[in-house]
């Protein structure tokens, strides 16, 4: 079962990327802008380079490696003597839901514009809570 949800995230990380993480806009006239990480990640490109990769490590390089990792544990193609390094990986990938909410608590305190959470964050958040509990059971059962 563990296996099956591991590889389960290989598909649904993508999904997340390309789901709606927020939606924004300026004054509540105007309709709403929607946010993704790979449509964030596209725009900071542009404007901040170094911002860009760490969230491109964060976001989509992070969890991926992680759940890649666990796999290769998983069918015996990596030593478990891995899995603190992983569990490390996952972590970052942990910061970034962080550095998402962060962001909506301070956009939403300042009261410039509107932002409404949408369905990608909950699932974003889910992978990543999924990975980490998947990675605990995998070294509970290692051990």
């Amino acid at each position: 079962m563990l296996r099956a949800l591991n590889l389960s995230l290989l598909v649904l990380y993508p999904i997340a990327w390309t789901a709606p993480l927020l939606r924004a806009g300026v004054l509540p006239l105007f309709g709403l802008t929607e946010i993704s990480v790979l449509s964030g990640v596209r725009s900071l490109w542009a404007s901040d380079i170094f911002l860009a990769l760490v969230v491109t490590v964060f976001a989509l390089f992070a969890p991926y490696v992680k759940t890649i990792g666990l796999a290769l544990v998983q069918f015996e193609r990596l030593s478990p003597r891995a899995l603190p390094a992983l569990g490390i990986i996952g972590k970052l990938a942990m910061a970034d839901v962080f550095l998402i909410a962060l962001y909506i608590t301070v956009a939403k305190g300042i009261g410039i514009g509107r932002i409404e959470v949408a369905w990608g964050l909950y699932l974003f958040t889910g992978c990543i809570l999924m990975s980490l509990w998947i990675h605990w059971r995998t070294q509970q059962s290692q051990g």
